[in-house]
């Protein structure tokens, strides 16, 4: 049952705002309204507002708007954390695009600023909202696969050098906070974390292989989680034409393996718990954004908005919240430590 109109406000203007927009208006039963664009850059005002069906205003009066409850955060990575910081200090609450900030000072300094303030902080990992992912998870959580033993994940995209050109701030440590790993491949980090726990030892190699960039292209990396399961992850940018990202879980009962969207293979030790029959498990989905970063569906960014909406309204914590996002980003950054890309 909805209550009050719950007004957002989001910051940034590209591609990925547009996933929020579309995602705060299929929200629309629960109260949620896009009240304005928040952006840095008055000679857009116009363009902006004209794209996106709303005023845009700068970020200060974004934030000081009375009818703005929630603030989404769509900017180079760079600039999550204080952006973030800036809108809880406000008394907004905040959901903020992967990855939640560069360094685990920072964001744990968003996570407890949302805490004294009273706010909620979520981190758009959507991947946890779709039913296959999830059907995985309550798979594992049931002890179906026994005791996880094994992890594999593949992440052969491709992005040409134009991806990189055509915005400034890709594919540098300032504002994109590092390559591969933290810009395409955190999703699928998230995923493993969430499935396998939180990594004890990390060995990693990561180098500029193809593209003209400051950051990694390709990386792979090798982990014992605490548990005493391993994985390993491989991710690259450069394999043209771009292929779909693999996960694969397994343990003492069997595995489960998922390429693109969709599950490729699911074979348990007990016949009955061979296959979860969860309503919108998907099979044989597409690759994603393995070649295009449009490529992803607006499906669960819209399932993350209303949980997000819905621990406002029932003052819980979000699915996702700051301590959630944390832990992929503390993986990744573990990652590149690992392999000499960050100070030890």
């Amino acid at each position: 049952m909805p209550g009050r109109t719950l007004g957002f406000g989001i910051i940034g203007a590209g591609m990925i705002a547009e996933y929020h927009k579309k995602a705060i208006e299929a929200n629309s039963d629960l109260g949620a309204k896009l009240i304005a664009i928040g952006h840095y850059d008055p000679s857009k005002f116009s363009q902006i507002s004209t794209k996106f069906g709303v005023p845009c205003i700068s970020v200060q009066n974004l934030l000081a708007h009375p009818d703005v409850d929630v603030v989404t955060i769509c900017t180079p990575s760079g600039q999550h954390a204080s952006q973030a910081l800036d809108a809880m200090r406000a008394g907004k609450h905040v959901l903020v695009e992967k990855p939640m900030a560069l360094n685990l000072e920072d964001a744990d300094s968003m996570i407890d600023l949302a805490r004294s303030q009273g706010v909620k902080l979520g981190v758009v990992l959507q991947r946890r909202m779709d039913p296959t992912f999830q059907a995985v998870k309550q798979a594992i959580d049931a002890g179906d696969l026994g005791r996880l033993t094994l992890g594999l994940v593949k992440i052969p995209y491709f992005r040409p050098q134009t991806y990189y050109d055509q915005a400034a701030w890709r594919g540098t440590w300032v504002l994109d906070g590092g390559g591969v790993i933290m810009n395409q491949g955190i999703h699928l980090v998230d995923l493993l974390v969430w499935y396998m726990g939180d990594p004890q030892q990390v060995s990693a190699y990561a180098d500029t292989l193809s593209r003209d960039i400051e950051v990694e292209d390709t990386l792979v990396g090798i982990i014992r989680f605490s548990n005493g399961a391993m994985a390993t992850i491989t991710a690259t940018t450069t394999t043209s034409p771009g292929f779909p990202h693999t996960v694969e879980i397994y343990g003492t009962h069997g595995g489960i393996q998922l390429e693109g969207e969709g599950i490729r293979r699911w074979e348990l030790a007990e016949p009955s718990k061979a296959r979860v029959k969860a309503p919108g498990v998907a099979e044989n989905a597409s690759a994603g954004a393995a070649a295009d970063p449009r490529g992803i569906s607006t499906e669960n960014h819209t399932r993350l908005f209303r949980d997000f909406i819905l621990a406002i309204q029932e003052n819980r914590d979000p699915s996702i919240d700051g301590s959630e996002g944390r832990r992929s980003l503390a993986l990744t950054l573990e990652l590149y430590k690992s392999a000499g890309l960050l100070q030890k």
